[in-house]
């Protein structure tokens, strides 16, 4: 099969572990022996992430405690700039802006879905444990925050299920915590496709068949926790951004398309006549925001993996988290796709911040055009598909402003904002049991939309910025470089 596609594409990988010697090659990869399954693993990637987001090194756990030196974790696959475009096939951006500008063009001008294809042979099927034989012990699953109600297997994971009416195909992540050998509680939002998926079965008294990958290619992970269009699979969409079809293999059970180059797979039945106790766990707005509740529970009827699997984590907390960077990234350049296709003109950046978990505070930069202009654009924003889910704060900024500098940002907001005319509310928009200002349902929240742009009207004679001109920058960064 031909790797090399589409103009923005450098050769493409096939799956995780060609993507590890690519990381490694780029001097992107450590390996860490020895580590404790329970808190040492997520607390020294949690660590390593804070230290420099954006720029950390993905870490590969080997030789775990109390488990085979060949079964291994991965955190932060794509979690920086070198890495997320290797996995995205662009070349290596110079800024935050820059990627999310490949990424945007590239939906713009060249995008196509790209469905899977079947097969009947993968490396995933290197080993299949059935019904008895299932032990979800037997991966050194990692016990990830020190107030968790359990360990989490999910978190790095694609939760695949089937549309009872239509057939559609939905891949997204959930949460996942092991239970027993062969029981596992999986936690959905409101809203959620997966979580409207499973309701129809439960209507009709009838369990949920799933799939849940917990090794793969972070392409799919990428997808997973996006805001795909209603109806449109992630396989068919991390396609179209690979360049070529993901193969998938009929599952022994209930015909579910396993990812053949997987590294470990459940098979199973979501089901809601048996509620077990799930979490507490650490989330993504870095807090124990929702309590631990009764949840439906799967019961694993079959575990497909690989020789040598290797299990991916992701650590939502305290931001910088190991995969905020990444969602940041596609995130921003989801939500420009988004708003110029909603007929907003003159969008110079996006971006979503770390800081405030990949979703709570987004900003966008604009040159403005005509009265009106910087509203719509935060309306936009704060309503299209990709910025809707737990937003809190969108911030509309001139495009004189980086929107990823929050020097630039906070100036902006200093300077060019009165508080009384320029922040709206959205009321009752759509949140999450994960966010810390909502007590109890409905899972509703409030949002403020802050114009800080120039006044349309005093634009030409509103103050001038004192700073050295770009022509100026440029003569001095060129005369004297070794400052630079």
């Amino acid at each position: 099969m031909d790797k090399k596609v589409g103009r923005s594409n450098t050769d493409r990988h096939e799956d995780l572990r060609e993507l590890l010697q690519k990381f490694e090659e780029i001097g992107e990869l450590k390996t860490v022996q020895g580590a404790d399954w329970n808190l040492e693993m997520a607390a020294l990637a949690e660590l390593v992430c804070a230290k420099d987001p954006g720029r950390a090194p993905a870490i590969l756990f080997e030789n775990i405690k109390d488990y085979p030196g060949n079964f291994r974790v991965l955190s932060a696959a794509a979690n920086s700039f070198k890495r997320l475009a290797l996995v995205m096939g662009f070349s290596e951006p110079d800024c935050e802006m820059d990627f999310v500008r490949c990424y945007r063009n590239r939906m713009r001008e060249e995008f196509q879905l790209i469905p899977p294809i079947e097969s009947n042979t993968g490396p995933i099927l290197e080993n299949i444990d059935r019904d008895e034989d299932v032990d979800l012990y037997k991966f050194p699953i990692p016990f990830i925050h020190e107030h968790d109600g359990g360990r989490y297997m999910g978190t790095d994971d694609l939760v695949i299920m089937k549309d009872p009416d239509t057939g559609w195909i939905n891949v997204g992540t959930y949460r996942m915590m092991v239970h027993d050998k062969n029981t596992a509680g999986i936690w959905m939002s409101p809203g959620k496709h997966g979580r409207l998926i499973h309701e129809k079965y439960f209507k009709e008294g009838k369990p949920c068949p799933i799939l849940i990958s917990c090794g793969h290619d972070p392409l799919l992970f990428l997808a997973g926790n996006s805001e795909v269009d209603f109806e449109v699979s992630e396989f068919d969409y991390a396609g179209g951004h690979r360049g070529f079809p993901f193969e998938v293999i009929p599952s022994e059970v209930h015909g579910l398309p396993i990812p053949s180059h997987s590294e470990i797979v459940l098979e199973g039945e979501l089901r809601n006549d048996l509620l077990m106790e799930e979490g507490p766990f650490g989330e993504f707005m870095g807090y124990y925001a929702s309590p631990a509740s009764d949840e439906p529970t799967i019961k694993v009827q079959r575990v497909y993996h690989r020789d040598d699997p290797i299990l991916t984590m992701a650590i939502p907390s305290r931001p910088p988290s190991n995969f905020t960077f990444a969602r940041s990234a596609t995130k921003s350049a989801m939500i420009w796709d988004e708003i110029e296709k909603a007929g907003l003109p003159g969008v110079r950046g996006i971006w979503c911040h770390e800081a405030g978990a990949g979703r709570l505070f987004n900003v966008v930069s604009i040159k403005q055009m005509y009265p009106g202009h910087s509203k719509q654009a935060g309306m936009l924003t704060a309503n299209c598909h990709s910025g809707n889910y737990s937003g809190r704060w969108v911030i509309v900024v001139d495009e004189d402003i980086d929107p990823t500098n929050m020097f630039d940002v906070i100036w902006a907001l200093s300077t060019r904002c009165d508080p009384s005319d320029d922040i709206d509310i959205i009321r009752r928009a759509w949140s999450t049991p994960l966010d810390t200002m909502i007590e109890e349902a409905p899972y509703y929240n409030n949002r403020g939309i802050v114009d800080a742009c120039r006044p349309w009207g005093r634009i030409d004679n509103f103050p001038r910025v004192a700073e050295s001109s770009p022509e100026l920058k440029e003569k001095v960064m060129a005369k004297w470089p070794e400052f630079f």
